[in-house]
């Protein structure tokens, strides 16, 4: 990584799994919970909270895309910020944001899984299980179906970075228990691999420091 030493990584929980997986160590890596995406605003507030938190020099990458926007006016007084530019985590699991937008277009109504999902309990799953512990659980599937309605498809990204075998029971359980039809995907941690390395290219947003970042710098 370009400025190993000095450059702080602040991820979600899914993305900070596979980073750890390819060797980024804890005093590197600030870490996130994953239930911050469902409030853009909260993930907001936290990245910057996180961004004044790191003094000194040296850069700051995010583990994270536009993500609803949480991304938007984000700035460090000293330090450059370095941001894939994808709409959210799912293009890091899957190499780049092109290949997000094809499988998307391939089959729309997909709802996307890797283990660090899994492993976070997150939505779909976790809303389920509060709907049953709230309504039992013939009501709560039906509000779970309902709420998702737009997807036909569970899909579980395979990243090669770790054995998918319980993570594959846990995925295929969640896709019948919601009627989704379940696949298996392979993944690519090449865009990973780029912000680690300091291949920021177009495919990155940097910004360097005391500017803020807006939606524009996303959508190039």
């Amino acid at each position: 990584m370009q400025e190993k030493s000095r450059a702080k990584i602040i991820a979600c929980a899914t993305v900070a799994e596979e980073l750890k997986l390819m060797g980024v160590e804890e005093d590197q890596l600030v870490e996130l919970e994953f239930g911050l995406h469902n409030r853009p605003e909260s993930l907001h507030e936290a990245l910057q909270e996180r961004i004044d938190s790191i003094s000194g020099e040296g850069d700051i990458i995010l583990g994270y895309g536009l993500c609803s926007n949480a991304a938007v006016g984000l700035s460090s007084p000293t330090r450059r910020l370095i941001i894939p530019r994808v709409d959210d985590c799912i293009a890091l699991f899957l190499g780049s944001r092109m290949e997000h937008l094809r499988r998307l277009r391939e089959e729309p109504g997909t709802y996307f899984l890797t283990k660090g999902w899994i492993k976070a309990a997150e939505l779909p799953i976790a809303e389920y299980e509060r709907l049953v512990s709230r309504y039992g659980e013939e009501k709560a599937l039906r509000v779970a179906k309902a709420m998702l309605a737009n997807y036909k498809r569970l899909v579980l990204i395979n990243t090669g970075n770790y054995r998918l075998e319980e993570y594959r029971a846990a995925a295929m359980s969640m896709a019948e228990t919601l009627g989704l039809r379940y696949e298996e995907i392979p993944g690519s941690t090449r865009l990973l691999r780029m912000m680690l390395d300091g291949e920021w290219n177009s495919e990155f947003v940097v910004v360097d420091p005391g500017v803020k970042t807006s939606l524009g710098m996303f959508l190039q």
